[in-house]
């Protein structure tokens, strides 16, 4: 569509004369804040937001906005997005606009005059500098270099060379609306990004001149993360495969084609001119020539109303146009916005550990005083002076002062002041941001547990027809004698709904009162040497039920004491309870630490994680000889562990309730965890030999002395294709040499299958061949080669599956040759790295889940998941080794009611009745897809044998959702306390 060039009319206004068109997606507090900045320029502003939703509120803010909401065209539908954009424009100038850049409003105004005045022209921009907006501060730097200003030349070919020779991208240059038009219409559907970015340079230069202007013309900000796109314009200039030379090749012909200033000339030359470009192009990135990106500055708004601070880096560019106070004063203006309205991703990581240790400083305590808070509010400012909270209510503080100072009267204006600023952008709101960000709906998560007002009443008047139910012993360790952390954990419990505790203080400070051991607080001096033996002595004074550790600075929960008292009320036999907890992580946010049942092997994997703050039963304790000196940096796992020497897993329980929020265990190395663990190890039996490779995550090397014979079962069934690299894998990739494999044919009807197995059989004892003379179930196919296999233990591997780490038997038999371990599971992963299982989920999405499916190559996973063994309720019989005794003395598998499919689900909730430990270990890597049968009939019948598994898998948390991938804390929702008093 050609438009009406008003050029001449300098009457016109701006909107009637150019168009800046925002594109968008999915970037909701970027489209915000990026209208917010161009609702003061007067010229038209097209929106094209193909997110899946539309932003109602944001049409409602800003009315004079034409706002398209384009959810047909998708992300990768780009193209698609543009080509209609350009179709909306009827303006005879116009600029596409990235929603998280910053075009200069000046710098657009100049442009469009620039090609009013001079016809000739397609597109003029300015230069450009880049932004990377952080929690507290902004860094900025340069990104184009000085280039050649004017592209005038009549030869247009010249044109192209010397643009791409110093190529400056042009996508957002103020653009003669036409040229864009037509470069769309002619541009072909699915034209990769890459192309695109070249096509459209080529064809704007070689359709008319181009301007640099030498001023500032946009602030963008920089990539940094992966691109959704995954494009890089270099791979396809580089690249010398043949694919990429003749898609080079291919292009060029496309642009000859074009209706261009080149048009008339011989087809080749031109083809040839844009190869030339291509190369001239690549030759220019390649060396930084015309983009060469170097921080500059650093920026902090340190005081309200005051510049912000800027700290420059040794090199500056004094030949850009930058340095000019104008050009710091849009600076400003736009780092106000950016702090105000944030929204780049690593911006609001850094801001969420701000914001909420904000929040906390806002809360009021029982014992505070104006001053008192008036003082961490000011401590709360100076972390982040854009939460407008923050500055409302100290403003209205210092303000309701009757005997301020000069000093503070002052203040009080400036934060006023600051305050009507701040009132001035829309959607800022501090405590709604924090909301939305994973600490803050954890709180809210949190904060629905608790009882309402009559819940605890009757949950009071229950305790006390049960003599008060049981008392907590606190063991508070305060090593660094820190009274603003111990006041924290005072102000938690005394917030708290239960009353049935006394704390024990270990304060290497001084006593800040005299007590004793009958007062709800009692305070006791120690040294960092003496600690451990000054809480054996005081366990021998408590009349506690029982005894938790924690540490000065940690905040017990509103509910977590309350449902204790209701859960352990009667639980006779019960030695030992873990809770979850909630840990800061080092950038200051919150993550959820909610543990399964009672684990083993993840116990011993990750202590960290799993060993503190359980709740032990104070007679217990005291058999145990209390806490060990030798193990005082673990001495919670030492003894945890000692207490299992003591009477296995028995009497160890787990409840699924926040006990405390703490800080995360430091990621380094902790000797005493991995001594503790060597021992514990050595008293049931194993020389066993425990290592490392991330702080913090143990594995265990059983060391044990036989050597048994392995059988690993194949199914053979008309599937050559899949069957041959399967063994192929297995023969190549296995260092354990004590095995055989044992094919069971189930009655094929290939030729080729035939001869590839009776050429097998030819080639010694390692390999047997078990000949079917009908067609089974896959379960009874298992059955019956188990029964013909040799080997002590048994190997249920898919056919579809290929073996990846040479020690992958070892690593399996290092976990079955314990007595305790009746299965063990292997990771799958698919061709890329990336996990398509990592044990089964009872119940997710409403049947079983593969654990972690999806998580990439390199993840940790939850609790650490991905990196440490554990016990799952079940695994994946892709890769699953049994020992046979077990497999024949739970059945096998069940060839009536899992026949084809969740056989091995079945079969490890069997060993599970038996009393033996499922185990899966990351240290056996299988490729395969980890896709779970599809039968509904099986499933069913699954659902029904182990309806009390499927309701609660013990091996995951009660807390977190069945939905989706898991491993998420699910709706927020109250403990149902009424039927914890039934």
């Amino acid at each position: 569509m050609q438009v009406q060039d008003k050029s001449q009319d300098t009457r016109a206004p701006l909107s009637e004369r150019f168009t800046l068109v925002v594109i968008t997606h999915n970037r909701k507090a970027f489209l915000r804040r990026t209208l917010q900045y161009y609702s003061t320029y007067p010229c038209r502003i097209l929106v094209l937001d193909s997110s899946l939703q539309a932003d109602e509120a944001l049409v409602a803010q800003f009315p004079q906005i034409d706002y398209r909401h384009l959810p047909q065209f998708t992300y990768k539908g780009l193209q698609d997005k543009l080509t209609y954009g350009v179709g909306q424009v009827t303006t005879p100038y116009m600029v596409f606009a990235a929603d998280d850049d910053f075009l200069l409003h000046g710098a657009l105004t100049e442009s469009v005059e620039f090609l009013e005045a001079n016809p000739d022209y397609g597109l003029c921009h300015g230069y450009g500098m880049m932004y990377l907006a952080r929690g507290a501060e902004v860094n900025y730097y340069r990104r184009d270099c000085r280039v050649i200003e004017d592209y005038s030349s009549q030869d247009a070919g010249e044109r192209v060379m010397a643009f791409m020779g110093q190529f400056l991208p042009p996508f957002y240059a103020v653009t003669r609306t036409d040229l864009l038009q037509q470069w769309y219409s002619l541009l072909p559907p699915g034209t990769s990004f890459e192309w695109q970015e070249i096509g459209h340079t080529f064809f704007l230069l070689a359709s008319a001149k181009a301007r640099i202007l030498p001023i500032p013309f946009a602030v963008r900000e920089i990539n940094y993360g992966a691109s959704e796109h995954n494009t890089n314009v270099l791979t396809v200039l580089t690249y010398g495969d043949a694919k990429s030379v003749a898609q080079r090749e291919a292009f060029a012909e496309f642009l000859a084609s074009l209706p261009t200033g080149l048009s008339g000339q011989d087809p080749a030359r031109i083809k040839q001119v844009a190869l030339d470009s291509f190369v001239a192009m690549a030759q220019c990135l390649l060396t930084g020539r015309s983009l060469n990106g170097k921080m500059i500055f650093r920026s902090a708004w340190v005081e309200p109303g005051a510049e912000p601070v800027r700290s420059f880096a040794p090199e500056q560019f004094v030949e850009m146009p930058f340095y000019n106070k104008p050009m710091f004063d849009l600076l400003t203006e736009f780092e106000f916005l950016m702090h105000a309205m944030p929204a780049g991703r690593l911006q609001l990581q850094e801001l969420e550990g701000l914001l909420l240790k904000q929040q906390e400083l806002m809360q009021v305590q029982v014992n505070d005083t104006e001053r008192t808070l008036r003082s961490r509010l000011w401590e709360a400012l100076t972390l982040n002076l854009f939460n407008a909270e923050v500055v409302r209510r100290l403003a209205d503080s210092l303000q309701a002062c009757e005997d301020k100072s000069a000093e503070e009267q002052e203040d009080a204006r400036k934060l006023q002041a600051w305050a009507e600023r701040l009132a001035t952008v829309p959607f800022q709101d501090g405590p709604a941001l924090l909301e939305s960000m994973p600490s803050g709906r954890l709180l809210n998560w949190l904060e629905a547990r608790g009882p309402d007002a009559q819940q605890l009443k009757s949950i009071r008047e229950y305790l006390a027809r049960h003599s008060g139910g049981p008392t907590f012993g606190i063991l508070l360790l305060d090593l660094e004698a820190d009274m603003v952390k111990l006041q924290a954990t005072f102000d938690s419990l005394v917030n708290g709904y239960c009353r049935a505790f006394q704390v024990v203080v270990f304060t290497t400070g001084e006593l800040p009162a005299t007590t004793t051991a009958r007062d709800t607080v009692h305070f006791v001096k120690v040294s960092t040497a003496n600690y451990v033996e000054r809480i054996n002595q005081a366990l021998a004074q408590s009349s506690c039920d029982w005894l938790v550790l924690a540490r000065a600075g940690e905040r017990f929960t509103a509910s977590g004491l309350l449902r204790a008292s209701l859960e352990l009320l009667g639980a006779e036999g019960c030695r030992a309870v873990a809770m979850d907890e909630i840990q800061y992580a080092a950038d200051g946010t919150l993550k959820d630490v909610f543990r399964p049942g009672v684990n083993l092997d993840l116990l011993q994997s990750v202590p960290d994680l799993m060993a503190g703050h359980w709740l032990i039963r104070r007679e217990v304790l005291a058999a145990a000889g209390g806490y060990s000196t030798n193990f005082a940096q673990a001495m919670e796992y030492d003894l945890l562990l000692r207490l299992i020497e003591d009477g296995g897993l028995a009497g160890l329980a787990h409840l699924a309730e926040p006990l405390l929020i703490g800080h995360a265990a430091p990621q380094e190395e902790n000797p005493q965890q991995s001594q503790a663990l060597t021992r514990h190890l050595g008293k049931r039996g194993y020389r066993a030999q425990v290592g490392s490779t991330q702080p913090g995550v143990y594995q265990i090397n059983y060391a044990h002395a036989e050597r048994p014979l392995v059988s690993i079962i194949l199914r053979s069934e008309d599937n050559l294709e899949q069957l041959q690299p399967c063994l192929v894998s297995v023969l190549q990739r296995t260092r354990y040499q004590r095995y055989e494999v044992v094919i069971g044919d189930n009655h094929s009807q290939s030729p080729e299958l035939a001869d590839w197995l009776a050429s097998l059989e030819q080639k010694g004892e390692r390999i047997r061949v078990l000949r079917s003379p009908r067609r089974l179930s896959a379960s009874a196919l298992y059955n019956a080669a188990s029964q013909e296999a040799r080997g002590e233990y048994l190997v249920l591997l898919a056919a579809d599956a290929e073996v990846v780490n040479a020690d992958w038997l070892e690593s399996l038999l290092n976990q079955a040759q314990r007595p305790e371990i009746g299965v063990v599971g292997a990771r799958l992963l698919d061709a890329r790295g990336a996990t398509t299982s990592a044990g089964l989920v009872l119940g997710l999405n409403e049947h079983l889940g593969a654990a972690f499916a999806g998580e990439p190559k390199g993840a940790s996973g939850y609790l650490n998941g991905l990196l440490a063994e554990q016990n799952y309720s079940a695994v994946s019989g892709a890769c699953l080794m049994i020992r046979k005794e077990v497999y024949n003395a739970v059945g096998g598998l069940d060839e009536e009611h899992f026949a084809e499919a969740f056989g091995d689900v079945d079969l490890c909730l069997k060993v599970a009745d038996a009393g033996l430990l499922t185990v899966w270990t990351p240290q056996v890597q299988i490729l395969h897809p980890g896709t779970l049968a599809d039968d509904p009939q099986a499933a069913a019948a699954l659902r029904d044998k182990w309806a009390a598994r499927f309701a609660h898998d013990v091996a995951y948390n009660q807390n977190l959702s069945l939905c989706g991938k898991g491993f998420t804390p699910g709706v927020p929702a109250s403990v149902d306390w009424a039927q914890l008093l039934a």
